[in-house]
């Protein structure tokens, strides 16, 4: 059913091109400041984690340092693209760099698979031969690196739910903390019993367990990359929604992708019905609707007055 905002209508202008008063998501960014200390906590303790683990000879502890660099790279490109993501549209780039969150999450999922592969590989090794491992030291690493991951996560956490490239570097610290929290669990077993076989165990384990959030990941951003439709938007409902204003006839070649997690946008032709006397206020209303139900701010929609005036007419 047709539902028109209660709000005042845009002018016709900001109809015909709704973009042209928007920024694109390049404006505000919320959460910059969380991951600078994120990344300066990361930083910190991956120093610490990589003498540890080559200290202790501990495939575990390593691979949750090889992890923990992959967060420090990742929280350094979420930083780059936040930063780029603030430059305005140009003649060259009329969207901006909005992309960049989606590039930057498809870089940390690139770099959590990279890591995952290294640490299966490793471990097939040491499943032959376990080597020696000071559980003592690999405890103490651990349970700091605990500590650090917990904090991180806290930083993260609100914008992960808001951005893409956000999620990736909450992801990508999500991932560590569960590392570590095996880490602890594998050096309380091998200091109990002896069993150093258990090292490359939970180290496996934590590869097995980021693998398939990493393709969840990646395949967020590739679609996003592609212009899909947003995963919290069905096409048809927007559809409907539009053709039910009382004025329209037909809605055709309607598109709509994000630029980034919250930049959603909408191109679409809207035919009305004969005899319809102000065009534009039609395209005020359709417009408004989308803005109430679907939180569609950017909308572009050629209005035409007969079928004739359409060309390909295709859903």
């Amino acid at each position: 059913m047709f539902c028109p905002s209660n709000r005042a209508s845009p002018s016709p202008r900001r109809i015909a091109d709704v973009g042209a008063g928007h920024d694109h998501g390049t404006g505000e960014i919320q959460h910059e400041r969380p991951l600078w200390w994120a990344l300066g906590l990361t930083m910190a303790f991956l120093v610490a984690e990589v003498a540890g683990g080559l200290i202790t000879n501990s495939l575990a502890l390593l691979s949750d340092a090889a992890h923990m660099a992959t967060d420090v790279i990742a929280l350094a490109v979420s930083l780059f693209a936040v930063r780029l993501s603030r430059r305005p549209a140009d003649t060259k780039r009329t969207y901006g760099y909005a992309r960049m969150e989606a590039i930057g999450a498809v870089i940390n999922g690139g770099l959590l698979f990279v890591v995952a592969a290294y640490i299966l590989w490793e471990a097939i090794g040491r499943f032959r031969n376990p080597p020696e491992v000071a559980s003592g030291g690999m405890l103490v690493i651990a349970a700091f690196g605990l500590v650090v991951n917990l904090i991180s996560m806290r930083l993260l956490k609100a914008g992960s739910g808001t951005s893409l490239n956000v999620k990736g570097a909450y992801l990508e610290v999500w991932s560590d903390m569960l590392g570590s929290v095996g880490v602890l669990i594998g050096a309380l077993i091998i200091k109990a019993t002896g069993w150093t076989v258990v090292d490359p165990i939970i180290a496996v384990l934590i590869g097995l367990w980021v693998l398939p959030r990493t393709w969840t990941l990646l395949r967020a951003a590739g679609h996003m990359l592609m212009q899909g439709t947003p995963s919290d938007l069905d096409l048809e409902e927007v559809r409907k929604a539009m053709a039910s204003h009382p004025e329209v006839a037909l809605v055709h070649d309607l598109h709509v992708w994000a630029m980034g997690s919250r930049d959603v946008i909408l191109t679409g032709h809207v035919v009305v019905r004969e005899g319809v006397a102000d065009i534009d206020e039609v395209r005020r209303g359709v417009a408004a609707a989308l803005e109430e139900q679907f939180r569609i701010e950017h909308s572009t929609l050629q209005m035409e007055r007969t079928k004739e005036e359409g060309h390909h007419l295709h859903r």
